[in-house]
C-alpha cells in the first residue's frame, strides 16, 4: 500500500543539538530507503517533508515514521493518507 506522509513542524530545532539531530534523522531516513519502505522524499518550499511510503498498512507506516529522531523529539508529526490508483478515466471515456 502506498501512503503519503506530510510533515507538520511543531517546533524548530536550534542550538548545539541541532546538527546531531539532523544527522541522526538523515541516517534513519536512509535506513528506511534501503529497506524499500521509504520510496520517495521531497521538500516543500517551507522545507517540510513529503514522503511516499510502501507499507502493508497504516499501522506499519506509523511505526516506521515513529523511528525518525525528529518525530521522537516531538519536533515534527506527519499527516498520513492512503494512496489508491485513480479509476476515474472509465467514467470519462467509453471503452
Amino acid at each position: 500500500m502506498k501512503i503519503i506522509a506530510i510533515e507538520k513542524e511543531l517546533k524548530s530545532v536550534s542550538g548545539d543539538n541541532a546538527a546531531a539531530l539532523y544527522r541522526a534523522e538523515a541516517k534513519q531516513v536512509y535506513s528506511l530507503y534501503l529497506r524499500d519502505a521509504l520510496r520517495e522524499i521531497y521538500l516543500t518550499e517551507q522545507h517540510c517533508a513529503i514522503i511516499i511510503l510502501e507499507c502493508a498498512d497504516m499501522k506499519e507506516a506509523k511505526q516506521l515514521l515513529a523511528t525518525l529522531p525528529l518525530v521522537q523529539s516531538g519536533t515534527i508529526v506527519f499527516d498520513l493518507h492512503e494512496l489508491h490508483p485513480y479509476k476515474g478515466y472509465g467514467r470519462l471515456m467509453e471503452e
